[in-house]
């Protein structure tokens, strides 16, 4: 599989979302939103899952906005509040009231241990994604070819480092919130062991 075998799907909603990521996302966390569609498309074609590709693409380039300063929430974890900023971009970009809160949806989820296919076959993907990107589950299952060109690409930079750092910092002021619960359980020592950074 080669990364021109994936459908980047070129929507003025997909491109208003990568404006929005590329504008208050480090490069670090831009080029994680961009893998983290990538690795979910690619798992995607391999197992035959049908998406929607501008649901999911969107929902990628937004899910981690919360953890930026201008979107940051000091009531809610950083997913829901991302969300909340997707269904805004939603909103303006046309979509109706369901699709955005399937948005909303797919990037709470992208952080609850599992999501089911059959319910919600976007945020399933995202889980399993961001969960490769960040904290390196399940990267076998990424086809090696495409793993050395995404990487190329769209490099981690200082993802580790600085995701490990956003995610103590929320933890911490958010104790009860999945960042928390990620903390406790040693989420910076699997970012640390992440098979994409070897």
């Amino acid at each position: 599989m080669k990364l021109n075998d994936l459908v980047i799907p070129d929507t003025a909603a997909c491109r208003g979302a990568l404006e929005v990521a590329a504008r208050y996302h480090t490069p670090s966390l831009l080029n994680h939103s961009v893998r983290a569609y990538l690795w979910a498309a690619a798992y995607a074609r391999k197992q035959g899952i049908g998406f929607d590709a501008e649901l999911l693409y969107v929902s990628a380039m937004l899910h981690d906005l919360g953890l930026t300063a201008e979107f940051d929430s000091h009531t809610v974890p950083f997913e829901e509040a991302g969300g909340h900023v997707a269904w805004a971009f939603c909103a303006g970009a046309g979509w109706s009231r369901e699709r955005r809160q399937r948005a909303l949806e797919v990037i709470v989820r992208h952080m609850w241990a599992e999501v089911s296919l059959e319910d919600d076959p976007e945020g399933h993907l995202l889980e399993l994604s961001t969960g490769m990107d960040i904290s390196g589950r399940r990267t076998e299952l990424i086809p090696p070819g495409l793993r050395e060109e995404v990487l190329a690409r769209h490099p981690r930079l200082d993802i580790a480092k600085e995701f490990a750092a956003c995610i103590a910092e929320q933890g911490e002021r958010k104790p009860s919130s999945l960042a928390g619960g990620f903390v406790r359980s040693g989420i910076a020592e699997r970012i640390a062991r992440n098979p994409l950074d070897d």
